[in-house]
C-alpha cells in the first residue's frame, strides 16, 4: 500500500452522519451536514447517532461513507477521541469501526502511528486494474450468456442516465456521484453474469479504486470516461457477442488505467 503522509494542516470536510452508504448512494436530497476539521479539533454542533442499528454498526457505515465520498480524504490523520466527539460515542465503537475499515485498506498507520485515511500510489492503481481487467472479462463474458432482458434493460437505462448527465453544460453532480454512475454501470454488469462471487469480489476492488479516483477527479475531472465506452461494452453482451465484449471492456479499462496512473504520478509531482 502506498503510504506517503499528508502534513498536519487543517482540512475541513462536510460529513453527513445521517446517511447511510446506500442512502447516499440515491443521493438522497434529505441533509444532515456538519463540519469537520482534522486535526487538531473537530467542530460541529452535537448530533447523536441514531439508535435503530448497533453503533459501532452505524460508526462503522458513517466513517466508510466519508472515506468513499471523499468526505475524509486520502491523507486525512483520524483521530479516536475527536471522531468520537463528533459523533457522540464512546472511543469503543470508534475504536472497532476504524479496526474493520484497517482491514479493508481503507484506513492506514504512517510511520509515527498515527492512523490515516489510505493513499494509493501508482504501484497500488496499476495492481487494482489489473485485478479489475480480470474479473470484469469474466463479468462481460458471462453477461453475454446469463444477462436477462430486464438486466439489460437496467444497463441500457443506466447509459442514458449517464449519457444525459454529461451532455447538460453545467451538470451539478459532485464527484463521488458521477463515480457512482460508472460504479452503477459495472455492477450491474456484474449482476448480470450470474455470479454472486463475482459480485462480492469487485466490490472489494471498487471501493480501494474509489479513493485513487475521487483522487484524481478532484485534479482533472475529464480522466473519468462514462459514455460511448459503457454503450459499446453493451451493445456487444446485448448481441450475446462475447469475444467484442471481452475486447471492449478491456480497452476501456486500459485506457482508465492510463488516465489514472498518469494523473496519479502528476499529483506527486505538484505535491513534491
Amino acid at each position: 500500500m502506498g503510504d506517503r503522509c499528508r502534513d498536519d494542516s487543517p482540512h475541513t470536510v462536510n460529513i453527513d452522519i445521517t446517511q447511510s452508504l446506500a442512502d447516499r448512494a440515491y443521493f438522497s436530497d434529505t441533509q444532515g451536514v456538519s463540519i469537520l476539521t482534522l486535526p487538531p479539533a473537530l467542530t460541529l454542533s452535537p448530533r447523536p447517532l441514531q439508535r435503530a442499528q448497533s453503533l459501532h454498526e452505524q460508526t462503522y457505515q458513517t466513517l466508510r461513507t466519508a472515506i468513499l465520498s471523499g468526505e475524509l480524504a486520502a491523507g486525512d490523520r483520524l483521530v479516536e477521541t475527536q471522531l468520537a466527539a463528533l459523533l457522540q460515542v464512546s472511543r469503543t465503537p470508534i475504536r472497532e469501526a476504524i479496526r474493520q475499515l484497517q482491514r479493508e485498506n481503507l484506513i492506514t498507520t504512517d510511520q509515527h502511528g498515527a492512523l490515516r485515511v489510505a493513499m494509493l500510489s501508482v504501484t497500488d492503481a496499476a495492481h487494482l486494474y489489473d485485478c479489475r481487467i480480470a474479473l470484469e472479462q469474466v463479468s462481460v463474458a458471462a453477461a453475454c450468456r446469463h444477462a436477462s432482458p430486464s438486466q439489460l434493460e437496467q444497463i441500457d437505462l443506466a447509459i442514458q442516465q449517464a449519457e444525459r448527465t454529461i451532455t447538460q453544460e453545467p451538470h451539478q453532480l459532485t464527484h463521488y456521484q458521477l463515480l457512482h454512475m460508472d460504479y452503477q454501470f459495472h455492477r450491474l454488469l456484474a449482476e448480470s453474469a450470474g455470479n454472486p462471487w463475482l459480485v462480492l469480489l469487485l466490490d472489494q476492488v471498487f471501493d480501494k479504486m474509489t479513493l485513487l479516483r475521487l483522487r484524481t477527479m478532484q485534479h482533472n475531472p475529464r480522466v473519468l470516461e462514462i459514455g460511448s465506452e459503457h454503450r459499446q461494452i453493451y451493445v456487444a453482451i446485448r448481441d450475446r457477442n462475447a469475444t467484442v465484449a471481452v475486447q471492449a471492456i478491456q480497452t476501456h479499462l486500459i485506457a482508465s488505467k492510463e488516465r489514472v496512473t498518469r494523473e496519479i504520478e502528476q499529483i506527486g509531482r505538484d505535491e513534491g
